[in-house]
């Protein structure tokens, strides 16, 4: 009997999407039979039943396209926004699956998408993931389809502001993606040879910071790049939210802990400005005169790399392979050149940051890359 399955992407967008979609369907059609078929918009496709058939027609020339053919979204199974309320759609979703007698449904997604996938894999789906997202911060896998195109993309960025910083005498903040994590800025701070890169798992120090630039101003070097990740805190900053989250935590009924995650979401709506006023005060530290750049989402856009391509292409076969055999509730993982078939409830809920010791932090502090702690 023919096997069915459906292919779903949420989440933010990410380069090499349409390549796992790509391989996915090609490697199941023409190895194994199977009938393919897209749910477009996320789980909300899911939900409302909007579907697109993914045949050898539909799968041709999306190799080098960003972006995904099947649209994406950010909607939650169970908290799903229909009309003016919020409801858990999830069962509609099960009734989905069920009408097009489904053998699998791959969710390509990141951590968020991963929870989502595993509520309905509690449900009784037989559920897959594949690891996307430009940050880097799936737990489980080696490395994440789209971060390659987005390191690239902002080491590049940071070449060209070397040239203007240099010019001017300037100090060039530039902000990076990578949420709550610092695998992007870490990366493309090193590839661009930034002078301080500042990252969520280093609080950072302002007046380290200002110290190290004000060093290389001496030394004959009147310009510094800074690399900031969008996540990065100042040791004050970061305290606060300790603080903050600790009060969630200890939260004593659910009017405490309301108030806790309301005074939480203030903090965090303060701190999407931190990058501007740190560098007005970087400039008012050293004064030397300073600019911020921000990145923002020119970083998801464009050709993927072919480093993402061949990834989100190695997991799209391999998970085709997995559903062949049966393997199900799992998330592909990139492991070395192969892969791995990681359970989900070894995923969900956690996230990669960059340990303190990595390979990549030693490297930037041999090159006396200030990172704001010392």
């Amino acid at each position: 009997m023919t096997k069915s399955i459906g292919i779903l992407t949420a989440g933010g967008d990410s380069p090499g999407l349409n390549a796992a979609i790509r391989a996915v369907g090609k490697a199941a059609m023409n190895n194994y039979g199977m009938r393919v078929i897209g749910f477009r918009q996320g789980f909300r496709g899911l939900m409302q039943n909007r579907t697109i058939v993914l045949d050898a027609s539909a799968l041709s020339g999306i190799l080098t396209i960003g972006g995904t053919i099947l649209g994406t979204s950010r909607d939650k199974p169970h908290k799903m926004p229909v009309g003016d309320q919020i409801m858990d759609m999830t069962d509609a979703m099960v009734e989905t699956y069920n009408l097009h007698h489904l053998d699998a449904l791959v969710c390509l997604g990141g951590g968020g998408t991963a929870k989502n996938a595993y509520r309905l894999m509690e449900k009784g789906l037989n559920i897959l993931t594949l690891p996307k997202t430009i940050d880097n911060d799936v737990f489980g896998t080696d490395v994440t389809f789209g971060y390659d195109t987005a390191l690239t993309i902002a080491a590049e960025a940071i070449d060209r502001l070397h040239s203007t910083a240099h010019s001017h005498h300037r100090i060039i903040v530039v902000e990076i993606m990578g949420h709550n994590t610092g695998w992007l800025a870490l990366g493309a701070g090193i590839a661009g040879g930034a002078d301080a890169i500042l990252i969520p798992e280093i609080p950072y120090d302002v007046e380290i910071v200002a110290e190290a630039i004000l060093h290389r101003s001496r030394a004959g070097k009147p310009f510094s790049i800074v690399a900031v990740s969008e996540g990065a805190l100042s040791k004050e900053a970061a305290n606060k939210r300790g603080q903050l989250e600790k009060q969630i935590v200890e939260a004593k009924n659910k009017k405490e802990k309301k108030k806790a995650k309301a005074a939480l979401a203030e903090f965090e709506a303060n701190e999407m400005e931190s990058t501007s006023k740190l560098t007005v005060k970087l400039e008012e530290l050293t004064g030397l005169e300073s600019r911020v750049t921000i990145l923002g989402h020119v970083q998801r856009g464009g050709t993927p790399s072919p480093a993402d391509r061949l990834l989100a292409t190695r997991l799209g076969t391999a998970c085709a392979q997995y559903i062949n055999d049966g393997v199900f509730g799992v998330m592909v993982a990139a492991c070395g050149d192969g892969t791995q078939a990681v359970p989900l409830e070894q995923v969900v809920g956690k996230r990669k940051t960059v340990p303190l010791n990595h390979p990549w932090i030693n490297t930037a502090r041999a090159l006396h890359v200030c990172m704001g702690d010392d």
